[in-house]
């Protein structure tokens, strides 16, 4: 008879957890949605990445977009400081098997370095502050950049031959034309910005990209998912525009190519 009259109570539990699942994973396909929107060119160029990594790999995006967004995007520096200083502590307590944020549904239990990300995180909150120069822009990155580069090489299969130090130019580069995408002029050098001024038409942003694209490493990186996010910001900024997504032949072809690195 106890047994009975504790049944009901067992079922409600199990439909609240079930429920509190399904508000997780649309969460999570949210998080995805955001960073799809403003990739829209994954749709094609995900086709060269195992489909048993596609999910990671969209999830693992979107962090990032989280991570950079919190650190470069508004015109006020203090929420994304307390995102940052959130995700801090979110990352160190995944590997403790603890998570608040729908993105730890795909990412939490994947064997990767989250602490030493968490670690770097307030080098890209100190990076707002506009750099000097190119190398200052560059060198700000390299803590988050050899971080990302460590989980790419826990997330997926690495390319034979390719390190994970290998990567971290690609992901240094491809940080920055993010960067440029959410700060247009405000992400400039003070060097390039001198420079542009000297050539009035063009303007800092243009100048900026120019460099960038100069500097752009030969690999794009040690994995392929890297491999084709590379592959895709370094065609946009070829094609003039840094936050326009690229047409789908277009796309693909800077896929194939970047698959191929």
């Amino acid at each position: 008879m106890a047994g009975d009259a504790m049944k009901p109570q067992v079922a409600a539990e199990v439909e609240a957890a079930s429920q509190e699942q399904s508000s997780q994973e649309q969460a999570l396909q949210d998080f995805a949605g955001k960073w799809r929107a403003r990739w829209p060119e994954w749709s094609v160029a995900e086709v060269f990445v195992p489909r048993a990594q596609r999910g990671v790999a969209v999830a693992w995006a979107a962090l990032q977009q989280e991570l950079t967004d919190a650190a470069w995007g508004g015109s006020d520096a203090l929420p994304g400081e307390a995102k940052l200083g959130w995700w801090m502590e979110e990352l160190q307590g995944w590997r403790m098997n603890r998570r608040r944020h729908p993105l730890g549904l795909a990412l939490q239990r994947q064997a990767a370095p989250w602490g030493d990300l968490a670690l770097a995180l307030p080098a890209l909150r100190d990076s707002r502050e506009r750099p000097g120069d190119r190398n200052e822009a560059f060198d700000s990155l390299i803590p988050v950049a050899t971080a990302i580069g460590a989980i790419d090489m826990a997330l997926f299969e690495p390319v034979p031959g390719q390190l994970a130090e290998a990567a971290v130019p690609a992901i240094q580069s491809s940080l920055l034309e993010s960067r440029l995408v959410l700060q247009g002029d405000a992400s400039v050098p003070l060097s390039v910005v001198a420079r542009a001024m000297a050539r009035p038409g063009e303007g800092a942003a243009v100048e900026w990209s120019r460099e960038l694209l100069a500097q752009w490493p030969a690999r794009f990186g040690a994995t392929v998912p890297r491999r084709l996010w590379t592959a895709l910001a370094h065609t946009r900024l070829q094609r003039g525009d840094a936050a326009r997504p690229l047409s789908p032949w277009t796309a693909l072809l800077a896929a194939w190519r970047g698959a191929r690195n």
